[in-house]
């Protein structure tokens, strides 16, 4: 039986009954591996356990003082039986990742990991609605012919790119969490080789298809005010190659690099601490900065034309800041802050105060492009309003017992969704009241 198969102190205890000897360090379980029964001032050594974050082909040791007793750091840890050295098991980039953890001090360190637990609550709750408003807004755009145009389709192909990501996301959370709670030993996606590894593959891919496509909308945004010519045709399999296509390609590099690389670790555990994994991150930081600088531009373009309108200076800055507000998590720019290094070596307040924003506005992104794009646009709310006006209407008309004809009554159909996405861009540009002039609005 292997040293890290053990799962409680008794098991471990009864394989090493027959070798333990009086005066010797007796057998014992740390929660990670079974140490055998050591004799004074001997160290003991054991592979390192197969696990997330450690490399099985270095050594752990545990030291047993003279007294027969195992030598913990202090007293107290001697008292409690003993330390562990696993400081060698642990792969480069985690060592250097503790090392900042606890730069400070083991009470600070407890702080920001109880912090970091904290995120994660806010993380899958703001996963878990994002899931739940982007498949809805997917239902719409699928069901309602009339919202089918160039807009709405780049927006569904973003929206199933999320979709994939925060579902792969989710389910590796939900296999983390039950596969960590339990005492004995279970196997999951979390600790099944080629499993993992697929799964985390499909979920980069996923996230940078996400990036891409919000490339494609800030491009096609800007085109659409800066252009004076403009066609609003855009070449759908261009943008099919790009969105879906590229990432395929740049995922097959990266997952190819690590796989021969980033050996070291169990299902690839900390790959996104690697350099390697800038293979992934450069272009998504490339598309965060190309899309910022879109931004700037819509911006430019439209406070242009806020100036040449009647409206009060404070009303222009007010439009012209709720529409860098609405199209921020359109266009990913929140996600930088996911890109910036944690400052593990800062003070609680500076740890918790960037885990918690950068955590509420990535995992809630998808709710807001949803409640931006779909739940709070004008024509989508007025396509369900017709379409449930038209189902109340059907409903009194079958409770007529008496009604002989329908014939007077028409249903309405908007015809002009395709055409009117040239002249603006709905959700977020709209005719002011000036006539020539367009303004921002959410």
């Amino acid at each position: 039986m292997k040293a890290w198969e053990f799962s409680s102190m008794e098991q471990c205890v009864n394989f090493y009954h027959d070798q333990a000897q009086e005066g010797w360090c007796n057998a014992t379980w740390d929660k990670i591996l079974c140490w055998p029964p050591t004799a004074p001032a001997m160290v003991s050594r054991l592979p390192c356990p197969p696990l997330k974050g450690v490399d099985p082909s270095q050594i752990a040791e545990r030291k047993c003082t003279i007294g027969g007793h195992w030598e913990g750091r202090n007293l107290e840890e001697s008292l409690q039986g003993g330390w562990t050295n696993y400081t060698p098991c642990l792969i480069p980039e985690i060592r250097i990742l503790m090392d900042k953890l606890y730069a400070k001090s083991k009470e600070d360190a407890q702080l920001k990991l109880q912090v970091a637990e904290v995120s994660r609550v806010i993380e899958t709750v703001g996963l878990s609605l994002s899931l739940a408003s982007v498949t809805a807004s997917l239902a719409i755009f699928s069901y309602f012919r009339s919202l089918r145009n160039n807009r709405t389709r780049m927006h569904f192909n973003l929206f199933v790119a999320m979709v994939i990501q925060l579902m792969v996301r989710l389910t590796l959370y939900i296999d983390q969490y039950i596969t960590r709670q339990t005492q004995e030993r279970t196997h999951g996606i979390d600790n099944t080789p080629v499993l993992c590894e697929g799964f985390y593959v499909l979920m980069e891919y996923a996230r940078t298809a996400m990036f891409l496509w919000m490339f494609i909308e800030g491009h096609y945004l800007n085109s659409m005010l800066t252009n004076a010519v403009f066609t609003d045709r855009p070449n759908h399999k261009i943008y099919n190659l790009i969105g879906w296509g590229l990432p395929m390609v740049m995922t097959a590099v990266w997952a190819a690099v690590t796989a021969v690389m980033h050996t070291g670790s169990q299902c690839w555990w900390g790959y996104n601490l690697t350099p390697y994994f800038w293979i992934l991150e450069g272009p998504r930081l490339t598309v965060i900065i190309t899309n910022f600088l879109f931004l700037l531009n819509i911006l430019r373009v439209l406070i242009t034309k806020l100036q040449a309108s009647v409206s009060s200076e404070a009303q222009q800055v007010k439009k012209a800041v709720r529409a860098a507000i609405v199209l921020l998590p359109l266009l990913g720019i929140t996600n930088s802050l996911q890109m910036v290094h944690s400052p593990l070596e800062g003070n609680i307040v500076e740890f918790a105060t960037w885990s918690f924003v950068t955590t509420f506005l990535t995992s809630f992104q998808g709710f807001f492009v949803a409640l931006l794009y779909c739940f709070l646009n004008n024509e989508v709310r007025s396509t369900i309003a017709k379409c449930l006006a038209n189902c109340y209407t059907q409903r009194i008309l079958l409770r007529r017992p008496t009604a002989h004809s329908v014939n007077g009554i028409t249903q309405s159909r908007d015809t002009g969704a395709e055409g009117e996405s040239l002249a603006v861009y709905r959700d977020v540009v709209i005719e002011s009241e000036d006539p020539g002039v367009r303004t921002t609005t959410v």
